[in-house]
C-alpha cells in the first residue's frame, strides 16, 4: 500500500521549499518516466518537490537522491521536480485507484509541434503519481502510463488549451508486487477505466485555477 503524500520542507538556498513525500509499506512495482528512479522497477518510495523557476542544476538525480537521504528514505524510491507549489496537489481516487497530480500549465504544448518548443519561461510541469490495488504485468505497466497520458490530454483539452501536455510532464504509476499480474492497462480495461477517471479529475480540478510558481507566491 502506499501512504497518502506527507507534506514537509527543506532549507535549500536560504529557504524552505515544500516537497511531497510518498511511502510505501512494503516494496511495489512502479513504472515512471522521472529523472531519479524512472523505469520499471520495485520502488519504496516517491518524492516530489518544488524547485524555484530559477533552477538550473545539471543533476537532478543526484539532487533528488540527496533530498531522499535527508528524509531518512531508504532503498530505491521515485524523485520528481516541479517549479508549482506541491502543497497544492490534487488527490481523486476511483474504484481504488488513487491519483494525486500537481499541475502547472504555464508552458502549454502539443506533443507533435511543428518545431522546438521555445524554453520554458513560466510554471509547467504536470506530476502525476497514480497507484493501483492490484499487480499489473509489464506491458499493463506501459500501458497504464499511456492511459495516464491520455486523461490528462482529454482534461488539458476540456480547460481549453491547444495543448496535450507540457515539455517536463512526468508519470509514475505504482502497484503491488506479486500475485496473478492483471494483463491489461488500457482505458477500458479493468484497472485501466478507473485509472484514467481519477486522472482525468485531478488534472482537469487541478489545471482549474491558476497556479503560479512558487517563486511569485513568495514573493506575492
Amino acid at each position: 500500500m502506499l501512504s497518502e503524500p506527507v507534506l514537509t520542507t527543506r532549507p535549500e538556498d536560504g529557504c524552505d521549499p515544500p516537497l511531497l513525500v510518498w511511502r510505501a509499506d512494503r516494496p511495489l512495482r512502479a513504472i515512471s518516466s522521472a529523472a531519479l528512479g524512472g523505469g520499471i522497477g520495485v520502488r519504496r518510495w516517491v518524492v516530489n518537490a518544488t524547485v524555484p523557476m530559477s533552477y538550473h542544476r545539471d543533476d537532478p538525480a543526484a539532487h533528488l537522491a540527496g533530498l531522499a537521504d535527508g528524509l531518512g528514505l531508504a532503498g530505491p524510491g521515485v524523485g520528481l521536480l516541479t517549479g508549482v507549489d506541491v502543497a497544492e496537489v490534487v488527490a481523486r481516487a476511483d474504484t481504488g485507484v488513487r491519483a494525486w497530480a500537481t499541475v502547472g500549465l504555464g508552458t502549454p504544448v502539443w506533443a507533435a509541434a511543428p518545431a522546438p518548443a521555445a524554453p520554458a519561461q513560466r510554471v509547467g510541469t504536470v506530476n502525476i503519481v497514480v497507484y493501483v490495488p492490484a499487480a499489473l504485468s509489464d506491458a499493463a505497466l506501459v500501458n497504464a502510463v499511456a492511459t495516464v497520458t491520455e486523461a490528462k490530454a482529454q482534461a488539458i483539452w476540456e480547460l481549453g488549451l491547444p495543448a496535450t501536455g507540457t515539455p517536463t510532464d512526468a508519470v509514475t504509476v505504482l502497484c503491488p508486487v506479486g500475485g496473478p499480474a492483471e494483463p491489461y492497462g488500457g482505458p477500458r480495461s479493468a484497472w485501466g477505466a478507473p485509472l484514467a477517471r481519477a486522472v482525468h479529475a485531478a488534472v482537469l480540478d487541478g489545471g482549474s485555477a491558476p497556479c503560479l510558481p512558487w517563486s511569485d507566491k513568495r514573493t506575492g
